[in-house]
Formats: C-alpha cells, sequence, structure tokens
C-alpha cells in the first residue's frame, strides 16, 4: 500500500459507513481516512473513575455506577421519565423527557447501570439529564471502564459522539498498519522532542487519563505542536507557489520618476521618510520584468494615497494606464479628488466610473478607456464590468481590498492580460489597506504579497485623546460639540446600530439630527446616511468639507475616504457595539490637521467584558498596528476578516494567535522545503490543503 494511502482510503471501509452515513460525514469535511483522524477533539471527558454518588458536584462531568431503584412517568409540566439511582453513597436522579416504552422497562429495579454525564440541581435535588448510560443484561457484568480520556468531536446533525468516536477507533488501526509519511525532513526542521506522526494523532484521539489535557486543548502539548508545525508549513508552501504562478507572468517594465518629481516639487510639505522608502520599494518592483504584488499598509493619515500617485505616474509615464478600485463611492471620490488635485496640473485628466453615473458619460469614460485617450481612471465595482475595456492597462491599484471577493480582484487583472513575444503579460498590482493587519495575518493570508508599512505620520500630527463616556453624559458631550464648533473647528457624530439594516441605521440618524439640531440652533448641522442619493451625499458631505457646516451626523458611512482636517472632535454613541478596526477607521476621520483632536465614545451599560477591553484599547492607544493585535485576539482571524474568502483561512489544527510564534519557522521550512526538497511539496499540500493552495488569488 502506498506510503500516503490514508488518503485514498473512503471512508466506507470502515465498518458502519453507508452511503447515508458517508453523506452525512462530508459535511463535516470528513471523505476519507486522512480526513478523519485530522478531525480532532476539541475537549475529552474522564471515564476511566468512577465517582460516588455522595461525592457529586454540580455541572462536573462524572462517571457513576450503581443499581435502579425505580423508573417512573411523571406528569408535570412537561412528561418526563425519571429513574432513581443508588449506590451505598447516596441516590440520584436520572431525568429523560425523549424516551420509549422500551427505555422504561429495561431500567428494571435491581439492575447495574453505569451512568456518565454531568449532574445539575433540578427538583429532586441534583439530576443527570439525558446522560449516556450503559445496563448489565441478565448474569453479564458491566463492561470495562475506558482506559483513555474519551474525545468529544465537533459534530453536525445525524452524525453522533458515539458513531465519530467507533470509526477514529477503526481509522487508528489503519494508522498502525500504514503511518502516514513524514513530510519534513529532519534537516529541515528539528523535530527533537516532538512524537511521530502516528504517534502524535494517536495521543490527540486516545490520550490517557494521566496526560495533561489542559496542554493538548491549549495547544501546547508536542502532539499538537508537530501537527501544527505542519499545517503551518503546508499553508506557506501554498501561498509561495502561487506567488510563484503570478511571478511567472510577464508585466510591461515601469521605471519613470520625471512626472511624480513635478508633482513632489509642487506640494506644499514634504514626504515622510516612510512614504520617500515605499516609494523606493514600489519603483524597484515595477521595474522589473515581472508583475508587482505589493501590499501597502499605513495607518489612517499615514498618507498612502500619495504614494500609489507615485505608482500612478511611474505608469503613465510609461504610456500605460492605471485603474484604481476602491470599495464604496464615498471612498472612491476621495481618491477620484485627491488625485484631480495633483494630476490636473500635469496635464493628466483622471477618469470617474462608478455606478451613479449617468449612461452618456459611461460610454465616454468606456471609450477612452478602450481607445488609450485616458490614462488613469478611478471608480468602484463598475470597472471590472465587461464593457470596460482597457487600451494598455498597466498597473490596478485596489484600496480596502479585504472587502472585494478573489473573483473581482481577478476580473480586473485579467482587463490587462494579453499575448506578447515574452508571453503572458498582465498589470502590476498595488493593494492598499487603512487597517493594519496582524503580522500573522498578514503572513498567512497575504503571504503571497510583499509589504510595505507607511509606518511614519506627517509632521505636525498630534495623538488623538479618547475618553470613554457612560450614555448619561451625552448632556455635557453635546455642550462641549458647542463650545468646540463656536470656536472655529468641526465635529462629527456618528451613530451606531447592531442592526445591519441601512433602513434602520437611516432612521437612527435622523432621529439624532432633529434633537442636535434642536439642541444646537446656533450651528449648521448636516446629516449623511446610507440610504441617500449618491449626488445628495456629496453636496452634504462637501458642505461639511467647506466649513459651510460645523457638525456632521453620520451612520459608519464615514469610516473611510473622509478628510476634514478642521474637524477636530468625534463623537461615537453605542460605541460598545462597534469592533475594534472600526472604532479606529472612525476616530481616524479627525486629528489630520495640526490642532489636537479628540474622540468621544458614548456607551450604555451595562457593559460585557469584551466590550470594556475594546473601549480600554481605544482610551490607551492610538498605534493601529497595537489594536489590531488587540482586536485579533478579542475577536480570532475568521471574524476579524469578515467578508475575505472562507477558504483563506481554513486551519484545520493551527490557531493563529496561540501559534503566533511558530509561523515565521514554518515560511523559512517551506523556503527551504521548495529549494531542497521539491518532490515533498505536493504531497505536503494534498494533505492538507486538499487543493486549496487557489483559494485567495490576489
Amino acid at each position: 500500500m502506498a506510503s500516503d494511502s490514508l488518503s485514498s482510503l473512503p471512508l466506507n471501509r470502515l465498518k458502519g459507513v453507508g452511503p447515508a452515513a458517508a453523506e452525512k460525514l462530508t459535511k463535516l469535511g470528513l471523505h476519507n481516512l486522512e480526513d478523519l483522524l485530522f478531525h480532532l477533539p476539541f475537549r475529552y471527558e474522564d471515564r476511566t473513575r468512577i465517582t460516588p454518588i455522595g461525592s457529586l458536584r454540580p455541572e462536573t462531568g462524572v462517571v457513576i455506577e450503581g443499581e435502579v431503584m425505580a423508573a417512573d412517568v411523571v406528569f408535570g409540566r412537561r412528561r418526563s421519565l425519571l429513574c432513581k439511582v443508588a449506590d451505598g453513597t447516596g441516590m440520584v436522579t436520572l431525568r429523560f423527557y425523549h424516551f420509549t416504552a422500551a427505555q422504561k422497562n429495561n431500567l428494571e429495579r435491581g439492575r447495574p447501570i453505569r451512568v456518565y454525564g454531568e449532574p445539575r440541581p433540578g427538583a429532586a435535588g441534583l439530576e443527570f439529564y439525558h446522560p449516556e448510560y450503559q445496563i448489565a443484561h441478565g448474569h453479564q457484568p458491566l463492561p470495562p471502564l475506558e482506559k483513555a480520556l474519551t474525545p468529544v468531536y465537533p459534530t453536525t446533525d445525524g452524525v453522533s459522539q458515539k458513531t465519530l468516536r467507533n470509526l477514529t477507533t477503526q481509522a487508528l488501526a489503519y494508522l498502525q498498519a500504514h503511518p502516514p509519511r513524514e513530510l519534513i525532513p529532519s534537516t529541515l526542521l528539528d523535530q527533537s522532542g516532538l512524537p511521530s506522526l502516528t504517534d502524535a494523532l494517536t495521543k490527540l484521539h486516545n490520550p490517557r487519563p494521566d496526560d495533561p489535557v489542559n496542554l493538548l486543548l491549549e495547544g501546547q502539548h508536542p502532539a499538537v505542536q508537530r501537527l501544527v508545525m505542519e499545517e503551518m508549513v503546508a499553508h506557506q508552501l501554498g501561498m509561495l507557489q502561487k506567488r510563484a504562478g503570478q511571478k511567472a507572468f510577464h508585466a510591461p517594465r515601469l521605471t519613470g520618476t520625471t512626472l511624480f518629481d513635478r508633482l513632489q516639487a509642487s506640494l506644499p510639505f514634504a514626504l515622510t521618510g516612510a512614504q520617500q522608502r515605499v516609494i523606493a520599494e514600489l519603483m524597484k518592483d515595477m521595474g522589473q520584468p515581472h508583475p508587482m504584488l505589493r501590499l501597502v499598509q499605513g495607518d489612517v493619515g499615514s498618507g498612502k494615497t500619495l504614494v500609489a500617485a507615485a505608482a500612478a505616474l511611474a505608469a503613465i509615464e510609461a504610456g500605460y494606464q492605471v485603474a484604481l478600485m476602491a470599495p464604496t463611492e464615498l471612498l472612491a471620490e476621495q481618491h477620484r479628488d485627491n488625485f484631480r488635485q495633483w494630476l490636473s496640473p500635469l496635464g493628466i485628466e483622471v477618469h470617474w466610473l462608478a455606478g451613479s453615473l449617468g449612461a452618456k458619460a459611461r460610454r465616454e469614460t468606456n471609450a477612452a478607456l478602450a481607445d488609450g485617450s485616458a490614462n488613469i481612471v478611478v471608480g468602484t465595482h463598475a470597472l471590472f464590468q465587461d464593457a470596460v475595456q482597457f487600451h494598455r492597462l498597466g498597473l490596478t491599484i485596489i484600496d480596502e481590498q479585504h472587502r472585494f471577493g478573489v473573483q473581482q480582484r481577478l476580473a480586473l487583472r485579467e482587463k490587462g492580460r494579453f499575448e506578447t513575444r515574452h508571453g503572458v503579460q498582465v498589470p502590476h498590482q498595488l493593494v492598499l489597506t487603512a487597517t493594519p493587519i496582524p503580522r500573522t495575518l498578514a503572513m498567512s493570508v497575504y503571504g503571497d504579497l510583499d509589504t510595505s508599512v507607511i509606518d511614519e505620520m506627517p509632521p505636525g500630527r498630534k495623538p488623538i485623546d479618547t475618553l470613554v463616556l457612560p450614555e448619561g453624559r451625552r448632556p455635557q458631550v453635546i455642550e462641549r460639540i458647542n463650545d468646540a464648533c463656536q470656536a472655529g473647528t468641526q465635529a462629527y457624530w456618528v451613530c451606531t446600530l447592531i442592526e445591519e439594516s441601512e433602513e434602520l441605521q437611516a432612521q437612527a440618524a435622523e432621529a439624532t439630527y432633529e434633537e442636535l439640531q434642536a439642541a444646537l440652533p446656533d450651528l449648521t448641522v448636516e446629516l449623511v446616511h446610507g440610504r441617500m442619493k449618491a449626488k445628495e451625499k456629496a453636496e452634504r458631505m462637501a458642505r461639511f468639507s467647506s466649513g459651510q457646516a460645523q457638525l456632521l451626523i453620520a451612520t459608519t458611512v464615514i469610516e473611510v475616504g473622509v478628510d476634514v482636517p478642521n474637524a477636530t472632535l468625534m463623537v461615537m454613541e453605542n460605541a460598545e457595539r462597534l469592533g475594534l478596526a472600526q472604532l479606529h477607521q472612525l476616530r481616524g476621520r479627525v486629528g489630520r490637521g495640526g490642532e489636537q483632536s479628540y474622540c468621544l465614545l458614548l456607551y450604555k451599560s451595562p457593559l460585557s467584558l469584551t466590550g470594556k477591553q475594546r473601549l480600554a484599547v481605544m482610551r490607551d492607544t492610538t498605534d493601529g498596528f497595537v489594536i489590531a493585535e488587540e482586536d485579533l485576539k478579542l475577536r480570532g482571524p475568521g471574524e476579524w476578516l469578515g467578508t475575505r474568502q472562507t477558504g483563506d483561512l481554513a486551519f484545520r489544527i493551527a490557531d493563529l494567535v496561540r501559534d503566533e510564534a511558530l509561523m515565521e519557522p514554518a515560511r523559512n521550512v517551506a523556503d527551504r522545503l521548495l529549494q531542497e526538497c521539491p518532490s515533498l511539496v505536493d504531497p505536503l499540500l494534498r494533505r492538507w490543503l486538499k487543493g486549496g493552495q487557489d483559494y485567495a488569488d490576489i
């Protein structure tokens, strides 16, 4: 049998798996014996020792043995079967709401019984509700106690724990006879102190009673570490292979800096050292004959857009077109306005393509892109529609790219794909994010991208002071807004609702608008929310940006893309309802000028523990990367990524927060494995990714 044959053995090899059972098991992602063995327990139960009934404690999983004293059907609010069990140290009740006549008849007085469950306080003292139990039949004794801890597996409808344990026991027998191949040579990874793959899997499915269960569950046991390391190496290999596939394409060399030098000379400020460093990295990438794949991270207000402009001007100078795509019209409009301000003096027209554009203007823009007279276009999802064709697309810039699906990003890249004498040519790709990405996520989810960080703010910016206040302080907060606006600055008031419904959010914002208009009669107040037409929203935002309005009431639509340097005060109500990343993005709307800015977070009591932790982080730091790391700890990687594709973090055993320290070594092992042992790459990818290495094609 082949050394990696566990993955080629279907589950119907096991006793008890017919077509119906196999279909149910596929819901858990279980298709073969290897899948089953890597489907690990999330907790363990100790069924190796008997606890006297007189020593029972509530809500502690235990095994008891005794005799059935009585079994009666009782009628109360719900019909139930009550069985009394005694062992000489005490008596306890078993209660069943779902039962059959045969079950009641089996619980005959005097029969030996063994019960497993968690007793809880009930009407008759401690009770076991629907426990697992075994009864001795005739003169047969009860079966021996378990020798190992009992695993509890993630399951689904129609698949019981008993079924999973039975199938896993059979699979472990196959494992001993056909151990899986060790795919990471000891020359690449010192695994001394770690068990073999066979021993690790056996330990995780069948730990002994004296094994440190807490270490197994916390991922600190050598058996878990053995599997985590291999899985992380496989994920890094998937990223590296995907990157190699992308780099195999040809791309135009874009090296000119004359246009950007002219832009830089006209700016009323100097670039920060971080901006200059990142621009140099982009220029080096775009001067290569293969496509740039670079992620630029920069906290709110760090100057990412100007860095993107440098890349765009290099492409335009070389005779190529640029497409900049943003997830919302508001953010896209902000980019369009910035680029027009910078590029119009250079004689470059910035074209616009979004859902709100009229049919005639859309046709004109599409024609200009197709014939090459349009050098640069800024837009939203409208950019990758079939009607949009480019003459010579050389650079795509995608902002807040985690909000786009994989296929949407690919569709934009494909618009610049064509055959040349060098092979297939594709555009360079620049990805921007103002959402600082924790290092572990950057290495795992964006591991195929080179990463640049703009880690320096423009000079003169002051850290934002953040205060956390109960809702009862609302009148004083309104007074503070009045004082700030009367002094010549501007303010935001952000309304948040748990409901995702734009209609409900709009209603809440309108109610606040009416309240604050009445409370602040001397101020001009504007309102924007997601239900407004784009034109009306833009007009109201423009009145606030120009200083005609002092206070802007808004929903979270202003999270990104709003830049009003004179705004120095931000109020967020129901702040406890938002995640850290969103709180940080919203706070970044102030502090964009030279004046001291403030953010007031209003909360409603009682605060949950997570709510308290989130608001404390916001109060204590303005560093987006610190906030991102804390957010990852609080929410976990899956929720942190939100709209990204579900396959992006399909770790079965590794945990990005818990196993952060292993990420760098895993990347190094993956690099060496590709170079020194390429024949082991595909088996590793098959074992862990099931062909999923294409899962996040940028």
